[in-house]
């Protein structure tokens, strides 16, 4: 039940407060009223337009561009086909989006350029697309797409095994559309859950608050001497639509404002009295699963609606509205649906799609460790690898890997096969230890950092160290699970003053807020010492700043700004030589040597072939010197070389 929050005691409690320092104000008991009489208003006149409504729960970082793009869905005559009504929780974290997604502001931030001008186009031009805090509008739904977040919490650092599932926030929420949607309203599942959550979790949960509701359904029979009875759709009904009331859903009441199946979907074949007979069963959910595979950069909006879908249903009649719902609103023509027989197939599809990703990148590992005490270098043997066309998807892992999904998902279906399905056996090897190997790669750059500086006489804990790059890919400001976090904590637990640039990146809300950011308890914080002071860290605004006296400069991602760096100007802008840690093959040969030249210390992840550059400049070196003392052309210089 969705209740009004009651007079804070605390004012922090009453206001909700978006990244750009707006402020507004929680809904109040009386906003809950107007707020439904808004919905059902605006739903009528939609209804009365032909388009379909379709509820976005979770406006997060893919709820909010999924309901851009299904607001966008236009029909064969090019009109808009849904309407689409995007809610989101009103507590002082997230309610700030559903007021800035009315003013037509996308509420994540996004290199996408298509992004900005979706949500707007979507809101303001077409009238397509609305926020809410109102479970109103779950009543309204004829779909809901489910994009709340389902996490993965890890006890103990570099061990997926000591983690669980979280999917709280996720049953809470499939508790509240069971108590508010009609059973005809088809529930499309697009977070990313561990296998198995579909069928075991969100079909209980919503059927029984069916059987609660008193919700029934009856199906035609045909008459045994001949004749038809009804040829539509199974006629759904509420047993108890009666005794429910129309007070508003803010004060708590479920699914209050009833709209009868007969009004809202009128029977569109014809009944036969004569011979008719009906059978009343109970009313059982339209579940779907399709994961989302969104990609953050320059082509979010694309990786939606243009690449390929997995979907499935939990039984025909939900695996054919939901074909037909994601082939009116993505591009299949050029990508095509693969349809799975069953939301534990598709569940598991996702989980083996990253788990396989995250182990290739864990295997570089132990050969990023062998090139360094070898004399390799790793990225030309890479480079060489991928011309191969069977091996052309390879990848260095860098500083390890991040974002939302390859840190955790591995650990969602080893949590559900002892969980969910209770089983007791020890089938899971691989896929936990590429979980683990990722995590704590990101040690090895400190470590490496730790080794360049002692060689030139210094230690971690007197020292400026810069990091270049927070988020955890190149050229993207998403920094959720980034192998930067680690590096940063790491050399802070050493008790490095560290200074931070990324271009892509304002606020690193995984240090500014890790007290509660992403969520209480759950900051990988708790991993290390001396991070309390971090809370104070704020990005430094352009390069100059970050560089000026460090020295340590760790080259963390590959943003396009850090891959021409020139480093006589690199120098300059430090003022004195300085340690030079490449973690993605940022450093050309030549970059390398004139480090070197310039009296700086150079290691890399998986470059184990700088002490050979280094051993060259230093052979160079008496010739190099003896040139500046006699100058290039200088007659003596000329002699020198000819007896060299």
């Amino acid at each position: 039940m969705q209740s009004p929050l009651t007079s804070p005691t605390i004012e922090e409690q009453a206001k909700s407060t978006a990244p750009n320092g707006q402020v507004f104000p929680l809904p109040s008991e009386a906003d809950y009223a107007a707020e439904s009489e808004r919905l059902r208003s605006l739903v009528a006149e939609q209804r009365l337009m032909g388009r379909e409504i379709v509820v976005v729960m979770g406006v997060g970082f893919v709820g909010a561009v999924m309901a851009g793009v299904v607001a966008d869905t236009v029909d064969q005559s090019g009109s808009p086909s849904k309407f689409v009504i995007g809610m989101q929780r009103p507590s002082p974290r997230s309610f700030w989006k559903i007021p800035t997604i009315n003013q037509g502001i996308c509420p994540v931030q996004a290199e996408d350029p298509e992004v900005a001008p979706l949500i707007s186009r979507c809101v303001l031009d077409k009238k397509t697309l609305i926020a809410t805090y109102s479970y109103e509008a779950l009543a309204l739904a004829d779909v809901v797409v489910v994009d709340v977040q389902c996490d993965y919490h890890k006890k103990d650092f570099g061990n997926v095994r000591s983690g669980h599932a979280e999917i709280g926030a996720l049953e809470d929420s499939l508790k509240v559309i069971g108590e508010y949607i009609s059973p005809d309203c088809l529930v499309l599942i697009e977070t990313t859950v561990p296998p198995g959550t579909t069928e075991y979790v969100a079909y209980p949960i919503i059927k029984k608050a069916f059987e609660r509701r008193g919700l029934v359904q009856t199906s035609p029979v045909k008459h045994p001497k001949g004749g038809h009875g009804f040829t539509g759709q199974a006629d759904v009904r509420d047993q108890k639509s009666d005794e429910r009331s129309t007070k508003d859903e803010g004060r708590g009441t479920v699914a209050e404002q009833s709209i009868s199946s007969a009004n809202r979907f009128p029977p569109t074949a014809s009944r036969s009295t004569k011979h008719e007979e009906r059978r009343t069963e109970a009313a059982e959910p339209l579940l779907a699963h399709s994961f989302e595979r969104v990609m953050p950069g320059r082509n979010y909006v694309s990786s939606i609606r243009d690449f390929w879908r997995v979907c499935s249903g939990i039984n025909d009649q939900a695996r054919q509205r939901v074909e037909k719902f994601l082939s009116e609103v993505l591009n299949v023509q050029d990508y095509p649906l693969t349809v799975l027989d069953r939301p534990l197939e598709s569940e598991t599809c996702k989980i083996v799609e990253n788990s396989y990703r995250a182990t290739i990148l864990a295997f570089l590992n132990e050969w990023s460790l062998f090139s360094e005490t070898n004399g390799v270098d790793l990225m030309k043997v890479i480079d060489a690898i991928k011309v191969r066309p069977t091996h052309d998807n390879i990848i260095f892992p860098g500083p390890g890997i991040g974002g939302y999904c390859l840190p955790k998902d591995g650990g969602l279906g080893v949590w559900a096969y002892h969980t969910l399905m209770g089983f007791e056996q020890d089938i899971f090897k691989i896929t936990p230890q590429a979980i683990d190997i990722n995590d704590t790669r990101a040690l090895r750059p400190a470590q490496l950092t730790r080794d360049a500086l002692r060689n030139m006489g210094k230690i971690v804990a007197a020292s400026k160290i810069a990091v270049l790059g927070a988020s955890y890919r190149e050229d993207v400001g998403d920094t959720r699970y980034s192998g930067s976090e680690i590096v940063v904590r790491k050399l802070t637990e050493m008790g490095g003053d560290v200074v931070v640039h990324d271009p892509y990146v304002k606020h690193w809300f995984e240090f500014e807020q890790q007290e509660t950011y992403p969520g209480a308890g759950h900051s990988r914080k708790e991993f290390f010492r001396n991070q309390d002071g971090l809370t104070d860290m704020r990005m430094a605004e352009n390069l100059d700043q970050a560089l000026r006296g460090a020295d340590a400069v760790v080259l963390a991602v590959r943003h396009q700004e850090y891959q021409n760096l020139d480093p006589d100007t690199v120098v300059t802008q430090i003022g004195h030589p300085a340690a030079i840690i490449d973690c993605f093959g940022l450093l050309s040969d030549e970059q390398i040597k004139r480090y070197f030249e310039l009296g700086c210390e150079v290691k890399g992840l998986g470059r184990g072939h700088v002490k050979r550059m280094k051993d060259q400049v230093k052979e160079k070196a008496p010739h190099t010197n003896l040139c500046m003392i006699l100058g290039s052309g200088s007659p003596a210089m000329q002699w020198y070389r000819l007896r060299m």
